[in-house]
Parts: C-alpha cells; sequence; structure tokens
C-alpha cells in the first residue's frame, strides 16, 4: 500500500479540516482514497478466502463517506482524520460484527467484534456464554487471543489492544455476582482490537498479518453472532 500517499494527505486534511482548503485539494483525496479502496477490495477477497459470509459484498459495502455527522459532536470540523473499512457478512449499518482496519496517523488499528449491542441482545449474548462456557472460554482464553487482546478490564481503547470498549462496574442485573467468568457478562461490546504502527501498512504482506490476527478472534465474533443474528 503506498501509506506516504495517503498519510500526507491525511496529515494535511488534519490540520485544514475546512471545506475550502478540501475542495482545493479533492484530487489529493481522490487519489488517496482510491488508493485505500483499492487495498480494501483485496482485503475483503482475502478474508473471504477463510470467512465466506462476506464474499458477496463490494468496497462500496465496507466504507464509510468521509464527512462527519457533527450534528451531536463538539468538534465540528466537516471531515474525517482517517480511512476506515469495515468489513460485515451483514453490512457496516447492521449488529452483525466484522472485521476493521482503521488507517489514521499514529492512531492505526486493527478490530474484530461487535459494538453498541442493545440491551435485550447483550442480555442474550450474557446468558449464551453462561450456558455454553466451555466454548465461549475456548475462544477468549486460549494463549493466541490472550496474548494480541487480552483480556476484558485490562485495557482501554486508547491502549495497544484490548477486549471490550466498555464495561459496566458492577455485575448486569439478574446475573449471579459470583460467577466465575464476570468478567465477559460485565462487557457492554464484544469487540477486540489491536492497534499497529503507522509503518504496519506499508510492509509487503501487511494484508496477510492483518489476517492472522482476525483469524485468531473470528471463533470470540462467530460465537457473539450467532446470538445477534436472532435480532436481526
Amino acid at each position: 500500500m503506498n501509506t506516504t500517499l495517503i498519510y500526507d494527505f491525511l496529515k494535511a486534511i488534519a490540520a485544514n479540516n475546512n471545506r475550502q482548503w478540501f475542495q482545493e485539494h479533492k484530487n489529493e483525496y481522490q487519489t488517496a482514497r482510491q488508493e485505500f479502496e483499492t487495498e480494501a477490495t483485496q482485503l475483503i477477497r482475502q478474508i473471504a478466502s477463510f470467512d465466506p459470509t462476506v464474499a458477496h459484498l463490494s468496497v462500496k459495502d465496507c466504507v464509510y463517506r468521509f464527512n462527519r455527522d457533527t450534528r451531536f459532536s463538539p468538534d465540528k470540523s466537516p471531515y474525517k482524520r482517517h480511512f476506515c473499512v469495515y468489513i460485515s457478512a451483514h453490512g457496516k449499518k447492521s449488529l452483525h460484527g466484522g472485521y476493521y482496519v482503521h488507517i489514521e496517523p499514529g492512531q492505526c488499528i486493527l478490530a474484530v467484534g461487535t459494538y453498541w449491542l442493545p440491551t435485550n441482545i447483550l442480555t442474550a449474548c450474557r446468558n449464551e456464554i453462561m450456558a455454553n462456557e466451555e466454548e465461549w472460554l475456548r475462544c477468549v482464553e486460549n494463549p493466541d487471543f490472550l496474548h494480541l487482546f487480552g483480556s476484558p478490564d485490562s485495557a482501554t481503547w486508547e491502549d495497544a489492544q484490548g477486549f471490550g470498549m466498555t464495561h459496566l462496574k458492577t455485575c448486569p442485573v439478574g446475573f449471579p455476582r459470583d460467577y466465575a467468568y464476570l468478567r465477559y457478562l460485565r462487557q457492554k461490546d464484544y469487540c477486540c482490537w489491536r492497534r499497529v504502527d503507522d509503518d504496519f501498512f506499508a510492509q509487503p504482506d501487511w494484508m496477510q498479518r492483518a489476517i492472522e490476527i482476525f483469524k485468531v478472534a473470528k471463533p470470540m465474533m462467530d460465537f457473539i453472532n450467532s446470538v445477534v443474528d436472532d435480532y436481526e
């Protein structure tokens, strides 16, 4: 991937986040976005080789608009400062978990899973974890998963790796407080992530390295998706 092209534009838009500058440099944006989307298209194909559920997706199904939604944000800058792709079999607006790549200078992330689940689905996920405890632990307490992502409560979104972006402070209502694996019930999402250096995407094997990370997280995501899909 030509990361120099992408990072140069993203650094520039971060420093000049206004419509006039963007219109004057729209060709640079289009060139950088095309570079990113070309790689994203190939990534979808590579993921489909081990997860056929995403094989039908096109890059347009998986990338977001570059304009920011500023209606409810104190930050009124009109454009994002990153490129990202979210590869989910049910589409980027669904609750069904997927694979996420975020490219931003100093903030590059690979992530897998789902977030912002409504309470009824979270409750169902918690019940499923308790009902199929051994299967869940095989997904999230094997050495590879723990090495790449760690355990719930061990990190925040700003850290280098983590599992669960937000958590309840106490036991969820209706669940046993003395449950041995309460940390998994306190999660408010089932997303795991790993931050990577900016030069990660400049390496010729970046896609294969990303896929190896995604494969480790896939069993956890499949477990949660089996619950989420009952509600979609």
